[in-house]
């Protein structure tokens, strides 16, 4: 089992150009994606968050099911469903404005215990900003690690959140002895500061950062740097494709039984390359079309 902890919201996603464009309502929320996309490809997955009880919620719930997300453990409140508002930049990138306040979703609470045989949980995004709900995900964050699970980070940065921004560096810099698998946009490194090797030396066994169409870089432990170019496609929007790659990655991890510090250390040149290759696959896919739509087995084939 692959949990994936943090929010789920509605992505409203312009239909044509300008700031009055028809809006359309779309399942979203980056650990949500990573979710969706780790069921599509197979892997046994659920699902730790807060959604709200109206009707976006339970489409946002009906979605993680359709994808064969287990949803038993996810919390549920009578406050809204986080709203962001997508803008689509003519390179196909997306930016967002937020609507937060009073939220369910940040209003998580730290679970009793995880899934029965858990062998990773995937952590991001705004879950990990906004109070209180961020710092229940960041005690379930280093108590997993504690108990020797596998934990994957991809801050996902979006500043507009985040109100104090050398506060929340530290506190990144904080979460890094907890982290096994840490994944950066080109865009999140330049923001948070520092590199890959000083990143590792704070705890984790692996950086994979993404240079959008050009690619992926796995930096690990013993020096080693692995490259990949990203795949052509005809990008409709990027929308959801980190996402994709956090599933992409957890997904081809779990099929080497490869969800431990040991099991990245063994992969080896060819390993991360054949790895990194699926994860850019995947991603290239659901840049193919619109919304977070990531692919499925069939789509991609082996890890």
């Amino acid at each position: 089992m692959i949990v994936v902890a943090g929010e789920a919201l509605i992505d409203l996603v312009p239909r044509g150009a300008g700031a009055l464009a028809d809006l359309k309502p779309a399942l979203g929320g980056g650990p949500y994606n990573t979710a969706v996309a780790l069921g599509r490809l197979g892997s046994p997955t659920a699902f730790c968050s807060r959604t709200s009880n109206d009707a976006f919620g339970q489409a946002l719930l009906d979605g993680l099911r359709r994808a064969g997300v287990d949803v038993s453990g996810v919390q549920r409140g009578g406050e809204p469903t986080t709203l962001a508002v997508a803008t689509v930049g003519t390179d196909g990138s997306a930016a967002y404005s937020f609507y937060v306040d009073g939220t369910a979703d940040r209003l998580f609470s730290m679970p009793a215990a995880l899934p029965a045989g858990t062998r990773a949980v995937s952590f991001g995004t705004c879950s990990l900003v906004l109070e209180p709900g961020a710092s229940a995900y960041e005690e379930l964050m280093r108590s997993a690690a504690v108990q020797g699970v596998f934990t994957a980070l991809d801050p996902n940065i979006r500043a507009g959140l985040i109100p104090d921004a050398d506060a929340y560096r530290a506190r990144f810099r904080g979460w890094l002895p907890s982290v096994t698998l840490l994944k950066l946009s080109e865009e999140d490194a330049r923001w948070l500061g520092g590199t890959p090797r000083e990143w590792l030396a704070g705890g984790p066994s692996a950086v994979v950062i993404t240079h959008g169409g050009d690619g992926l870089t796995a930096y690990t432990r013993d020096g080693a740097e692995h490259s990949v170019p990203g795949e052509k496609v005809d990008v409709v929007d990027t929308i959801g494709a980190g996402d994709t790659v956090n599933a992409a990655l957890l997904h081809g991890l779990a099929a080497r039984d490869a969800l431990s510090p040991e099991g990245l250390a063994g992969l080896g040149a060819a390993g991360w390359t054949r790895l990194l290759r699926f994860a850019a696959r995947a991603a290239a896919v659901t840049c193919s079309r619109a919304g977070a739509e990531p692919p499925y087995a069939s789509e991609v084939g082996e890890p």
